[in-house]
């Protein structure tokens, strides 16, 4: 398979001054990638595949009740669609600006939210082991990296609303991580929908987030949170680590926000090295149909196994 994606002309890469902005906020957008018409018709051509999880990657051996259905992780895998999406050249360009132009995906996620659902718990991550059961970095940066985190790239296949439940940041939070992610989160499937944080219905899939926080008496600062709202087809860059939440779906409308997530990386970051199974929030399963996929530049380091998603077929080739 290839190793090597050729140099973009970088049409899509950050200004100077969007660099700035993303640096000091740690997100920048949103941009337009699809019209909303064209994403609605992508949509609906797209939820009948979604549904067949028969070639999805991950089969889920271990789960407990309202647990993230890890069949639904990394469609891009088996998805063309999806793995088109996730090498666009208007997302790869802005993401090459940031990371540097050797640059892999690791992972996507689905993030529906439903008419009357609670709003997403104000969190960050670095190395992602605060919801791995074996408690090991799902993520490892090189020692004399400066930073962790993954660059996430949330795109709007709905309109993103505040009544529907769009993201919140507050900017300028992503170089201080205010939770210590080798702590546990315990799992109270009552507790979902019927918590109120600071005045608003806040969880997380189940957990408190708040149990991971380094000062029990510490609390975010609502009062400088921005609303992402977006139209659909629209989608925006920020670090993992900078502090991020949603709004409840507010149930006035019937119609459920879907967002896809999808996580970038320097080819230099060592993924799941300690794991070859994926452990989310009590799911498991196994990593053997795993692979990175390489979106921009080259692989100069081999500590990953990729993904050749460059061709429309199917099975996957690994190395």
């Amino acid at each position: 398979m290839n190793d090597r994606i050729e140099v973009r002309s970088s049409e899509f890469a950050l200004s100077q001054e969007e660099l700035v902005s993303f640096h000091r906020d740690g997100y920048v957008g949103p941009f337009d990638l699809y019209s909303a018409d064209e994403m609605e018709a992508n949509l609906q051509a797209l939820r009948p595949k979604l549904l067949n999880t028969k070639r999805a990657i991950y089969s889920q051996e271990r789960s407990i009740s309202g647990v993230t259905n890890l069949a639904n992780y990394d469609r891009h895998l088996d998805v063309d669609f999806l793995a088109s999406h996730i090498t666009r050249a208007e997302i790869a360009d802005r993401v090459s600006s940031i990371l540097g132009r050797d640059v892999l995906c690791w992972r996507s996620e689905f993030f529906p939210k439903y008419p009357g659902d609670e709003g997403t718990d104000w969190h960050q991550a670095d190395n992602f082991s605060n919801v791995a059961g074996s408690k090991h970095p799902q993520i490892v940066w090189p020692e004399d990296a400066d930073f962790g985190g993954t660059i996430t790239v949330w795109s709007a296949f709905t309109d993103a609303t505040i009544e529907n439940g769009c993201l919140q940041f507050i900017p300028g939070t992503h170089r201080t991580m205010n939770y210590d992610e080798s702590k546990v989160m315990e799992y109270h499937e009552e507790a979902i929908n019927n918590v109120e944080k600071q005045g608003v219905r806040r969880g997380f899939f189940g957990y408190d987030y708040r149990q991971l926080q380094k000062d029990p008496n510490w609390s975010p600062d609502e009062s400088k949170a921005r609303s992402m709202v977006m139209r659909q087809g629209q989608f925006i860059i920020f670090w993992s680590t900078l502090m991020h939440a949603s709004h409840p779906h507010s149930g006035l409308t019937e119609k459920m926000r879907l967002g896809f997530a999808a996580r970038y990386l320097p080819t230099s970051v060592r993924v799941y090295p300690y794991s070859n199974t994926l452990e989310e929030f009590g799911g498991s399963a196994r990593l053997d149909k795993f692979g990175c996929v390489l979106v921009s530049g080259q692989d100069n380091f081999g500590h990953n196994r990729f993904v050749d998603r460059t061709f429309n077929g199917y099975p996957f080739q690994v190395r």
